[in-house]
């Protein structure tokens, strides 16, 4: 599946305020996901946002639509181009303890559980998004951050 740089032609603020996905609340912070890169895969079947600090590359948002098509695997492998050509040597997000969806996916694509924040959606809906809901996918009660990371190796040349 093809990916590429989202355009000023590409309405990405629908798609992620669809996902409720326009700002996101992590780490203490509310992060206004328009404001930083986005990768497009398909005809629109996914956006992912990221952020470069240093050698650390954020997925911010990843969502794709319909799901189990090929979307999400096409921009996680874009992002991790885009930040080994940057200097990254590390890519890492948060997701929600509910999200047992994300867990499997990045879990089966090298990423590890690397830290635990409980309490931390509380605190977020709380203090910077009140409309973060209190019961989140599966009917789990929406509680702690999960942060996971994957180590990016550097692109090696072919002998």
């Amino acid at each position: 599946m093809e990916v590429r740089d989202a355009t000023p032609d590409d309405d990405v603020a629908s798609f992620l305020a669809a996902h409720n996905a326009d700002r996101v609340a992590r780490k203490g912070e509310l992060v206004d996901a328009l404001a930083h890169p986005h990768l497009i895969a398909g005809e629109f079947d996914g956006v992912l946002t990221y952020v470069i600090d240093g050698e650390d590359c954020e997925i911010l948002t990843l969502h794709a639509e319909p799901r189990h098509t090929g979307a999400g695997t096409a921009l996680l492998q874009a992002v991790q181009a885009v930040a080994r050509g940057a200097g990254c040597t590390r890519l890492w997000l948060i997701t929600t303890n509910d999200n047992v969806d994300a867990l499997r996916f990045y879990q089966r694509r090298g990423f590890r559980l690397t830290h635990v924040h409980p309490g931390a959606v509380d605190d977020s809906r709380a203090r910077l998004k009140p409309e973060i809901s209190e019961i989140g996918d599966h009917g789990i009660p929406l509680r702690d951050e999960l942060e996971l990371s994957a180590t990016l190796r550097p692109f090696s040349p072919r002998s």
